[in-house]
């Protein structure tokens, strides 16, 4: 049982939780960069997170040490088909945004992160799939002006998520919480166990 103090402190938290932003990672093989991206999420106040490996890809196995114990605080949602993620998303009423530097991605900071939005982020080597890409409402890229033409994908994740972040914060949506009570005592619950 949590002391007063503990339970104070998960109702604070959980009166930030965002239920109108996700992030999906498609075939991040480093558990590492999966570690890296949950802490970003809970960092931010995001709820869940939807990991789909698929094409032989398996699951990482994330350890206390490196996720940072942060997937105790998020609802981790698993799928073997990018398609079958994104009609759960879509039947949630999401808009699909993707990371991709390409000639049709637009700037991240043209993104209205005022609307419900899954973030997708792509693999280290060769980001997301074709699948992705023509299945997205929108594809964007983070402006750089270096010779590198890509950033690790747990970089881009907390760039992209503190533009949200920000956003969000302006318009006001930590000022009250967006889960209603009964939400949030399932979370509790699930904190809890």
């Amino acid at each position: 049982m949590p002391t007063e103090k503990r339970m104070e402190r998960m109702m604070e938290v959980l009166s930030k939780r965002q239920n109108d932003i996700v992030v999906v990672l498609e075939n991040v093989h480093d558990p590492h960069n999966v570690s890296a991206v949950l802490r970003t999420c809970d960092a931010i106040g995001i709820l869940d997170i939807y990991l789909v490996y698929h094409s032989g890809q398996k699951f990482p196995q994330l350890n206390n040490k490196s996720s940072g114990r942060v997937r105790k605080w998020m609802i981790v949602h698993k799928f073997t088909s990018i398609l079958e993620c994104f009609k759960e998303l879509k039947e949630q009423g999401f808009t699909i945004v993707s990371t991709n530097v390409s000639s049709n991605s637009k700037s991240l900071y043209d993104i209205d992160f005022s609307q419900k939005i899954a973030l997708v982020f792509g693999n280290e080597h060769v980001g997301i799939s074709t699948e992705v890409k023509e299945s997205s409402d929108s594809v964007i890229f983070i402006p750089q002006v270096g010779f590198a033409e890509s950033l690790n994908i747990s970089v881009a994740c907390s760039i992209c998520l503190y533009e949200a972040f920000r956003q969000k914060n302006i318009l006001g949506h930590y000022s009250s919480p967006k889960l209603d009570t009964k939400e949030q005592n399932l979370i509790l619950n699930l904190w809890n166990s």
